[in-house]
């Protein structure tokens, strides 16, 4: 079975998130110990796997790979990036964050500063939150009326598509944490001198809606996860297990993508370079 059918959100299911354990590790061995020592070598693997085709895709110049990465505070979205796409050569890999829309972003539909850093062929764009905080953060604090960011999930639907009509492979991940273990990143963080500057009182103000967003996720997992871009919900309790989960569906996708570079200009069989 591909690791990606382990997370794979089924086009027209329901989810449940409350159903989903936070801290599995489905596709490893029950043995704490043993599933984390597979998954730390296999990761290692799956990574220089990526780092190979990621070569192929940049010399082949005809597709692109799009990664969403959507949670709730403290999911680990930079340490997923950190840890899969160590060693990637930047040239070919961008990654965007996504924060509040500037006053020009604003003017504009949700869509527009999105579609500006999509990857273009030939590279790895990382989305850390995307497009579906429009239907998100929107929703659970009434940004817009209601009717207006209903209609969003079919606009989502159709970008998406278009997207992967121009040759963009589209991979969305929900990075699915607990309260507790919220709490915890959240507490350590204050903990530790050397993350301060990572906590903001507003983490604990998002965490008063947690419920809210539980729910205005799996509406977004519901509606969005459609056969050409499904989305994945990681168990991400257990970082080590979010990081194996993640490099190998990427790694999985890039095999199936199986770039290829260009052939050569002319016969090189003869080329010979003088002293």
């Amino acid at each position: 079975m591909p690791t990606s059918d382990l997370f794979r959100v089924t086009p027209g299911s329901s989810v449940k998130l409350a159903a989903i354990p936070a801290d599995g590790t489905p596709g490893l061995p029950d043995d704490g110990d043993q599933a984390r020592t597979l998954a730390e070598a296999e990761l290692i693997k799956h990574r220089e796997r990526i780092i190979d085709i990621q070569y192929d895709l940049w010399a082949e110049d005809r597709r692109a790979l799009l990664i969403v990465l959507q949670g709730m505070d403290t999911s680990g979205k930079d340490g997923a990036v950190r840890h899969v796409f160590s060693g990637v050569n930047p040239q070919g890999c961008r990654v965007w964050s996504f924060k509040k829309p500037s006053e020009e972003e604003a003017d504009r539909d949700f869509l527009w500063r999105i579609h500006q850093r999509v990857p273009p062929k030939g590279e790895i764009g990382i989305f850390n939150r995307s497009h579906y905080e429009d239907v998100l953060v929107v929703r659970v604090h009434n940004l817009v009326p209601e009717a207006t960011w209903r209609q969003r999930y079919d606009m989502i639907n159709s970008f998406e598509s278009l997207l992967m009509d121009g040759h963009t492979t589209i991979l969305k991940f929900f990075l699915h944490i607990s309260k507790k273990e919220q709490k915890e990143r959240l507490q350590a963080r204050l903990d530790n001198p050397r993350k301060n500057w990572k906590f903001e009182t507003g983490d604990l103000e998002e965490r008063k809606h947690w419920d809210e967003y539980q729910r205005a996720y799996e509406a977004a997992l519901e509606k969005c996860s459609t056969a050409a871009a499904p989305w994945h919900i990681i168990p991400a309790d257990r970082k080590w297990y979010r990081n194996w989960a993640i490099a190998a569906v990427v790694r999985e996708t890039l095999e199936a993508m199986n770039p290829k570079p260009p052939s050569p200009r002319g016969d090189l069989s003869k080329v010979r370079i003088e002293d």
